[in-house]
């Protein structure tokens, strides 16, 4: 029997917030994590040459593992390129997108806050959710710039400063006919690495929507009808993480993967 080779792919390391799920559900799975480091932060780019990037990346990903199916484990690609890697490579993807319609269902005040990074706040996908499953909902829409690094350097083992973390969530919570936000989504799969800091320093309680659950039932789903074919040639072994740089921070971030459960480093250079 043919073991699933699911990839799971993000800008840095917030997508392990997803494979720890996916992890989880399918304990048998082989499962590879490629961060795209050399372009690392996604947020910063134009939409356009952003798209061109992920594919292209994503297809040498493919080629190098042979994946039944790929994990785009990053909102902002999800958002701008998941129709695009659809129609360029014939295998299954699942994606991540900001979870609007889950919090219209859990909101008892109506006022929903939503953290993404300032590209997916501003995208045409993340208003439509909003107009399809919250139009009866005061949506807060806030771009945080800094809180995936924040994320990324605490799995690096650097202390989080609570009064940046306070500042860089404080949009969405607000105050509104005497009700006040009682759900965040966290659109970008860095911030549920961040719950525990942002707990101590939000002004009230909220339920922080962490997408990497559902996730992961998702691509159970879709692999229960997918065939599984055995792999034309080598590929890496289980828990291998593939950056795309070995620039000077990929080297602290090993031990990151490797906690994560990816102790096996591979680089494939894929310059900006």
């Amino acid at each position: 029997m043919t073991t699933p080779r699911i990839l799971l792919f993000d800008s840095g390391m917030g997508g392990l917030t997803v494979a720890r799920a996916v992890r989880q559900q399918l304990p048998g799975a082989h499962l590879t994590y490629s961060a795209d480091n050399a372009g690392f932060p996604y947020g910063a780019w134009k939409e356009d040459a952003l798209t061109k990037r992920i594919v292209m990346v994503i297809g040498e990903l493919i080629a190098r593992t042979e994946p039944h199916l790929v994990v785009i484990a990053c909102n902002t690609a999800s958002t701008i390129a998941l129709a695009q890697l659809r129609e360029a490579y014939h295998l299954p993807f699942v994606g991540t997108v900001p979870a609007i319609k889950p919090a219209a269902a859990q909101t008892k005040s109506g006022i929903i806050g939503v953290l993404a990074t300032p590209g997916t706040v501003s995208r045409e996908y993340t208003h439509s959710l909003i107009h399809t499953y919250a139009y009866h909902c005061k949506v807060f829409l806030h771009g945080a710039k800094r809180l995936a690094e924040i994320a990324e350097l605490k799995l690096k083992g650097r202390a989080v400063d609570p009064d940046e973390l306070k500042e860089e969530i404080g949009p969405v919570f607000r105050r509104r006919d005497g009700k006040r936000t009682d759900v965040v989504v966290l659109g970008c799969t860095h911030y549920p690495l961040l719950i525990e800091d942002m707990q101590k320093v939000q002004p009230w309680p909220v339920s922080y929507i962490d997408p990497a659950p559902a996730i992961a039932r998702r691509v159970a789903d879709v692999l229960d009808e997918t065939p599984l074919r055995d792999a034309a040639h080598s590929v890496p072994p289980h828990g291998t993480v593939i950056l795309t740089s070995n620039r000077g921070s990929a080297a602290e971030s090993l031990s990151a993967y490797a906690a994560m459960g990816f102790p096996a480093p591979e680089f494939i250079d894929l310059p900006v």
